[in-house]
Formats: C-alpha cells, sequence, structure tokens
C-alpha cells in the first residue's frame, strides 16, 4: 500500500520502509486504517490499523492515512511517542542531526510534549563494528534495514537483531538487556554463564575455517585488515559495501567514523558527481564545507547504481587534497655540462614555453601516454593533440597489461557500440558468463546488480576463474575451472552437448544471455578471439567490462594506436580524411601507432625523443621496472598530474591539472552511457585538455579543446563511425607452460580495496580492506607441507619475492593466487611477473615484524 500511496503523492511516514529492500513491518511509523470487501461485497474495516508497508493493496480496498483518518493519526502519535521513550535525544551533537527522518516526523507526526519522565535505557557507545562504522544503540530505532541491505543486496555478515523487549534502566548500563542491534556478546544472548569449552565451528564464505570461543574468532588470515566486530555467527563484519548502511539508517544510530562530528547537515553544500574509482559511472553526492570535501553519498539513478556505491567510491576521496597535491608548474634546469638540474617551481608561461620547446626539438618522436582515468573531454584532446600538434599515432591509455589482440578486439567490438548490454541486461539475462572477471573486487557496483538478479531467481551466474571467491560464493555461482592461460580452452568447450558442467553451461547461454570479458583477457592469448567465437557460436551478448572510469572514454575518444575517435580506424583512408576536415589539418598519420609497452621500448632504445604523460603510473604497468627505466631514458619528458608520483622525480615539466571534484566532465562507463557531472569546488586548476590546448598554442597549433562546450560541439559533429569496423582478432591460443616441482602458475588480480594512490589518506577505510593471503589447492599446499595460515613465499624469475599467508582454497593444482598490488604483495614491481606465469614456491616463516605489518 505505501508504493500505491506513494505513486498517488500520498507521503505516509515510515522508518524500516525501503523501496529497495523487502518489507519487514519492523517500526510500525506507517499504520493506516483499511477496509476491505467481505466475501459478500461488503466494506467492513480491520479490526485495528495495518502497517502499509507490509500489506498489498487489492481491489475495493479503502485505505485512510493520515491525513483522513483520526484512527491512522493517533496511531503513529503512538508509535512515534514510543519510539521517543528511550531515544537520547542529543540532536544537537548527531551527525544525524538535520537530516533526519526521526526529526521530521517527530516534528509532523508525533505529540509535541513527552509523557515520559524516566530513566532511559542507555548503552556502552559507540560500538565499532568496523574501522569505518560506528554503532550507537542509544538512537536505535529497530527498523533492520542495516540487516537487511547486508542480508539481501550485499549478502556480507553484519550485526543482528537480539535480545528481546524493553530491557530494565541501569546507571551506566540497562540492567536486563533489551532488544538491540548489537555484536556476537555472550551477555546479549544469555551466555554469560556458559562453559569456555563450548566452541562455535563453522567456516567463512570462502572455506577459511572460524573456531570461535565464546563468540570471540580466531585470527582470520583472510578477514579484513582492522578490528571488525563479530556477528551472530562469530564472522567479523567486512563489507565493500558497508558504507550504504550508515546512509538509510534513518536516525543516527550507524556513523561514519571519518566524518563523525566534523559538520552539520546545513553546513554542507551539495553537489551531484560520478564516482571516479572504476568503470560503473556510480552517481554519489558531493558534500564539502568551505572548499573542503567531507563525505559523499551514493546518489539515486536506478539506471546504474540504483542508490548503492562500494565504501572505495564513498570513502576513497582523501586523495584530491592530499599534501603532495601539485598547485603550480614545475621544470627542470638543465646545466651548462649538460646535467640534469632539481625541478623548481616556474610560472604557467615558463612551464608552456619549455613543454613546447621540448616537445618542438622532438621532431615528432614523441609518444603520448594518458593514462585510463581520463574524462571523456581529457581524452578526446590528448587523441587530438597526438595527431594534430604531434603528427603521431603513438598514442595509448592503456596504463595496464594489454595486447595488440585487445586493441584489436575494442576496435572491432567495443568502439561505438555504447549501449549493446546494460546493467539492467546483467540483472535480467537468464545466464551471464564472467570470463577473467572478479565483480566484487573488479566491478563494484556490477556485483550489487548481478546479486539482485540472482536472488529474484532471474539470473545463473557461470564464472571461468581459477577458484571460487567469496564474491562468487554470494552469486551462487557455477565455477568452470580454468588455470591463468587456458582460459580460451575452457570457452571453445562450451558447445552443446559437452560433458558435465561445460555441456550445463553451454546449454544455458543463448541469444538473451551475457558474455563479461574482463580487461585481464588482454594479456592470455587467443583468449578475446574465444570469446568472439563463442558470441557468435550462441547468440550470446558479448560485453567488455575494464576497471578504470576512463578506459571507455579512451576507446571512444580514440586514444588508442590504431583507432581515431567515434571508433574509426586509423588505417581507413576515408576515416582519415573524414578527421583531417573536422580538425582542420592537410592529413592525419595514417601508419597506426605505437601502443604503451612499444614506447617504453621506444624511449629506452632513442627511437622515442620525448613522452607526454598523463597521470601515468609505473606500478600499474607489466613490467615497472623496465617503465621507470624508459621514462629516465627518454630525452625530454613531460607530465600532466594532480599529485607528485614517481613520474614527478624524473619529468622535465610538470603541468599540475584538476582532479575530478574541481573540474567538470563526462565519464563513459562500461555500457557506454554518458555520466557527466559538475564542478563541485572552485579551483584555479585546470583541467586536462585546457592544459593541453594552451601548449598546443604554444607550439602554434590550434586544438579548439579549451572549454568542455567546445569539446562537446566537436564530438556532436563528428558522431560515430558508419564505415567498415576494424577487422576481428584472431589469434591462437599458446600452449600452457609446463610446470616443473616447486613451481605454480601465478594467478592475481586486483582487490577493490587494496594499495592503489586513489586510497590514500583514508585510515578508517584501509582498515576494512582484506588482509593480504596466498591461495593454493590442498595438494599444492600438501607439496609444500603448509595448512591454512602457514607462511607461503613466492619467487619470480627476477629474484623477488612476496611471503603471504597460506589460504588452502579449492582450486587447479599447481596454481597459486596473489592480490596484484595489496600491502607486501605488489606483484608485478616484486616479482616481475603477471597473471599466466610461472612462480617458484617455498615455506616461510613471517617475522614478527612482518606479522605485525
Amino acid at each position: 500500500m505505501i508504493r500505491a500511496a506513494e505513486e498517488l503523492g500520498i507521503a505516509i511516514p515510515r522508518f524500516c520502509d525501503h523501496p529497495l529492500l523487502e518489507p519487514v513491518g519492523a517500526c510500525r511509523q506507517c499504520l493506516v486504517e483499511v477496509a476491505v470487501p467481505d466475501r459478500e461485497g461488503n466494506v467492513r474495516p480491520m479490526p485495528k490499523p495495518q502497517a502499509s508497508c507490509t500489506t498489498e493493496a487489492t481491489p475495493g480496498m479503502v485505505v485512510k492515512t493520515q491525513r483522513t483518518s483520526a484512527v491512522a493519526d493517533k496511531a503513529q502519535h503512538g508509535i512515534i511517542e514510543f519510539l521517543l521513550v528511550n531515544h537520547p535525544l542529543d540532536c544537537p551533537t548527531c551527525d544525524k542531526g538535520g537530516e533526519c527522518p526521526l526529526q521530521n516526523q517527530a516534528m509532523s507526526n508525533g505529540r509535541g510534549t513527552s509523557r515520559f519522565h524516566d530513566v532511559k535505557r542507555t548503552f556502552p557507545k559507540p560500538i565499532a563494528i568496523s574501522t569505518e562504522i560506528l554503532l550507537d544503540r542509544d538512537r536505535c530505532v529497530l527498523c533492520q534495514r542495516c540487516t537487511r541491505f547486508s542480508d539481501e543486496i550485499a549478502g556480507d555478515p553484519f550485526i543482528a537483531l537480539q535480545g528481546r523487549g524493553g530491557g530494565t534502566p541501569g546507571y551506566e548500563v540497562h540492567g536486563t538487556h533489551g532488544q538491540q542491534i548489537g555484536r556476537f556478546d555472550p551477555g546479549v544472548l544469555d551466555w554469560a554463564g556458559s562453559e569456555p569449552a563450548q566452541v562455535y565451528r563453522g567456516v567463512q564464505p570462502d572455506g577459511t575455517p572460524i573456531n570461535a570461543a565464546m563468540g570471540v574468532p580466531e585470527q582470520d588470515v583472510a578477514g579484513p585488515v582492522g578490528a571488525a566486530t563479530t556477528d551472530t555467527s562469530g564472522r567479523p563484519f567486512a563489507s565493500y559495501y558497508s558504507g550504504n548502511v550508515i546512509q538509510i539508517c534513518p536516525v543516527g544510530a550507524l556513523t561514519n567514523a571519518a566524518y563523525r562530528f566534523r559538520s552539520r547537515p546545513f553546513d554542507l553544500v551539495s553537489t551531484p558527481g560520478v564516482a571516479e574509482h572504476d568503470a560503473n559511472g556510480a552517481a554519489i553526492r558531493v558534500d564539502h564545507r568551505r572548499g573542503v570535501v567531507l563525505r559523499r553519498l551514493a546518489g539515486d539513478d536506478p539506471a546504474v547504481n540504483e542508490e548503492w556505491i562500494s565504501d572505495k567510491d564513498r570513502f576513497a576521496f582523501a586523495w584530491q587534497g592530499m599534501p603532495d597535491r601539485l598547485t603550480v608548474p614545475l621544470v627542470r634546469d638543465v646545466a651548462e655540462d649538460g646535467t640534469r638540474g632539481e625541478l623548481r617551481r616556474a610560472s604557467w608561461g615558463e612551464a608552456l614555453d619549455r613543454a613546447a620547446e621540448g616537445l618542438a626539438a622532438a621532431a615528432g618522436r614523441v609518444g603520448v601516454l594518458p593514462g585510463g582515468r581520463l574524462t571523456l573531454e581529457d581524452a578526446y584532446a590528448y587523441a587530438k593533440f597526438a595527431r594534430v600538434a604531434l603528427g603521431t599515432n603513438d598514442v595509448d591509455h592503456r596504463a595496464r597489461p594489454h595486447s595488440a589482440e585487445e586493441e584489436a578486439f575494442l576496435a572491432h567490438h567495443v568502439a561505438g557500440s555504447r549501449m549493446s548490454v546494460t546493467f539492467a541486461d546483467l540483472e535480467s539475462a537468464p545466464a551471464v558468463l564472467l570470463v577473467g572477471y572478479e565483480p566484487e573486487d573488479e566491478g563494484g557496483v556490477v556485483f550489487l546488480r548481478l546479486r539482485k538478479g540472482v536472488r529474484k531467481g532471474r539470473v545463473r551466474v557461470l564464472s571461468v576463474a581459477p577458484f571460487a571467491s567469496r564474491g562468487l560464493a554470494r552469486l551462487d555461482a557455477t565455477l568452470l575451472p580454468a588455470a591463468p592461460g587456458t582460459e580460451p580452452e575452457v570457452l571453445d568447450a562450451l558447445v552443446a552437448g559437452a560433458d558435465g558442467a561445460l555441456g550445463e553451461a553451454a546449454a544455458l547461454l543463448g541469444p538473451d544471455a551475457v558474455v563479461v570479458v574482463g580487461e585481464r583477457m588482454a594479456t592470455v592469448p587467443g583468449a578475446l578471439t574465444a570469446a568472439l567465437r563463442l558470441a557468435e557460436r550462441t547468440g550470446a551478448r558479448l560485453v567488455w567490462i575494464p576497471r578504470r572510469a576512463g578506459e571507455r572514454g579512451g576507446v571512444e575518444a580514440g586514444t588508442l594506436p590504431g583507432l581515431l575517435p567515434g571508433g574509426r580506424p586509423v588505417g581507413d583512408a576515408r576515416a582519415r580524411v573524414d578527421m583531417a576536415a573536422a580538425w582542420d589539418v592537410e592529413r592525419l598519420p595514417a601508419e597506426p601507432g605505437r601502443d604503451t609497452a612499444a614506447m617504453l621500448t621506444a624511449a629506452v632504445t632513442g627511437e622515442l625523443d620525448a613522452l607526454v604523460v598523463g597521470g601515468l603510473d609505473p606500478a600499474d604497468l607489466p613490467d615497472p621496472v623496465q617503465a621507470s627505466r624508459a621514462l629516465e631514458a627518454v630525452g625530454f619528458l613531460v607530465s600532466l598530474e594532480v599529485r607528485a608520483s614517481a613520474v614527478t622525480e624524473l619529468a622535465d615539466v610538470v603541468l599540475p591539472v584538476a582532479p575530478p571534484v574541481e573540474k567538470a566532465g563526462t565519464f563513459v562507463n562500461w555500457e557506454g552511457r554518458l555520466r557527466p557531472f559538475p564542478q563541485a569546488l572552485t579551483s584555479t586548476s585546470m583541467a586536462d585538455h585546457r592544459v593541453l590546448d594552451a601548449l598546443a598554442d604554444r607550439m602554434g597549433v590550434t586544438l579548439g579543446t579549451k572549454t568542455v562546450t567546445q569539446v562537446h560541439a566537436e564530438l556532436d559533429q563528428l558522431g560515430g563511425w558508419d564505415g567498415d569496423r576494424a577487422a576481428a582478432p584472431a589469434v591462437a591460443a599458446a600452449e600452457p607452460p609446463a610446470v616443473g616441482e616447486g613451481e605454480a602458475v601465478l594467478a592475481t588480480w586486483h582487490q577493490l580495496l587494496d594499495a592503489g594512490r586513489l586510497q590514500d589518506g583514508e585510515r578508517f577505510l584501509a582498515g576494512t580492506a582484506q588482509r593480504p593471503v596466498a591461495r593454493a589447492s590442498a595438494g599444492t599446499a600438501a607439496g609444500l607441507g603448509l595448512a591454512t595460515g602457514d607462511a607461503l613465499t613466492v619467487r619470480g624469475a627476477q629474484g623477488g619475492q612476496v611471503t603471504l599467508p597460506l589460504v588452502v582454497t579449492p582450486m587447479p593444482d599447481g596454481v597459486v593466487w596473489l592480490p596484484t598490488n595489496a600491502p607486501g604483495s605488489a606483484v608485478r614491481a616484486t616479482l616481475g611477473a603477471d597473471a599466466g606465469a610461472i612462480v617458484r614456491l617455498s615455506a616461510a616463516r613471517i617475522t614478527n615484524e612482518e606479522e605485525a605489518q
């Protein structure tokens, strides 16, 4: 009934009701007077008011709300009075004060005075549910939104509703416990007299064993980094989506540890935004005060993220205002003897002149590495700057492992194919096959939309992966085991009539199914080719979902060596003529350029004399050591950055640019959906497209990208490519490498919360990250004489090593998994290896210092 009333524009007060959660009728605030037809058709009133959030509207029903019924109005007044009996009424110090539904409804649907004059029930507070979430039980109205979200939406363990009744008041703590949202507390659960020998035994969703005596679990090698309370199963609360419970809490019971007591809601200025951490383009709200962002909330966008965002999108914004933020240009002087001097502050005019002179001296031997986190406008400016100002196709935004096969796949299947698959399609498809893609770690909101479809019984998830992660377990996914490098073999084996799980999976793939490939498949020879074959064979829709926010925009804007804006192939003469006319230049370079790896190699060998780098982190590249060597060896290096980095130390000219919060722009999410956002903070910093326009002007070239409006006008004029698409890749699968004794094939991917630089400055969020662990099968572990919790050392071919606690996991023998960039596990920089490489395994002992870290 409450939904029907909303459609008619009638507001019914409520606390527990939420349109994206199942009805529970916990708070009773939405009571209304109801009359329904009996068997003879006579409309008779129900004996008492009904909860409108749990009562289904039926034909002939007559409903009277608080507007037209004294009975409903009195009932709602009574519920408000009851909720306020033990409420602390600490509105002046509560974080929710000013945006609190309880405040609002106490005024609109409550009594003007209180009849309660006894001692209120109190609790010790706050409880640290995790390093990020604090609970004040005094304020809780037992609506259960938090527990329902964790159970229905995220699927994570959470503190639960415990105890019964109202309890009895005491002096500092209530005497007899009352009903409360709480942690796994033996006293609350009447376990105070239990014998210590009574032990709760169970397992984590990912198979990690638990041995929790009296409700306190042993150290979980795969649990959160920071301290976390335990739920009624004894498991610590660790969720990538925990911040959503703060936002949907209708009172101030759940608060953010970082934001707590920092501001009042009515002191904040709110600006809509788009999250910059992944390719989903989730809608957010940026709340700032006096030029400082204090918090971010989820925006309401039913087509994309609904009302949910990941904790990374919500909390990881401090990086934009770190002390190493670049605010003025820097130039490096050269001594008379030719040696490089130190970077010094310079004016914009001097820095642009120095950059223009250096690039002009390179005489066309310049490469452009923009990185994968750009807005559409910035990516377009880099693509145009490379072709028009530098006369080269040596431009590539893929600051990660990549391949020529992937570039051909993007040009053939992705560029210009906007909205071929959407979030709604993932939620409603009968089957979704994930290939080299971990939805919770690499997808964020994608995981929530998939889980919504799974819970409604519409979606069957299948995954080609080395093991079933905790996220896949919560999706009830069917695992199609594949060691790294064997994914093409598995995809080709998905044919009707095949034996076992492969045949069952093939039977599910049809025209309505969706095949998702992740960016990790770029380095598996033949994987993307096999995915195209699978889509053609089954009729399933194929979609590519990258990790970074600017990847899809870069494809559409043409920041690839063989692709011009709009999906136009560089090798197509008609496409070059169209672009030359649009950009008002005589001609464009016809030969496809070098990719990122080739440009770095060319910089080392002297084939490139200069590089223009935009926000690139060498640690993200397949070989960070070689990348750093290339940046050091190149004759002239120009860097456009927000914060000082490893590139800054090597650059000849550093041009500071604005972070997303200080500029307007547009992200293009993995669907191809445009996600525009306005500028939130007033700033003198310039966006990349404006800096490149000024730099081109100093080089005597009119770029025409000074404003967002100019860029949009050009993009609208260009439109999409209506000519022949680039040819599909045709790469054969590679023979899996032989694994010797004491060796294994490396599997790895980025976890959602890791050691990335865009999470710097948020120590509370860092505590909710998963503790870095190594994973191997029982057979592999037994061969090393190891068990879960023992230390495993993984060594690369270059001599580097990573030592982490082992978690024995059901997965193929001869495979070891490590997090790509977690604290203590920088796989590429330390091992000099990536997924599919052969590494050596051995038992190790973790020192006390390493364990403390």
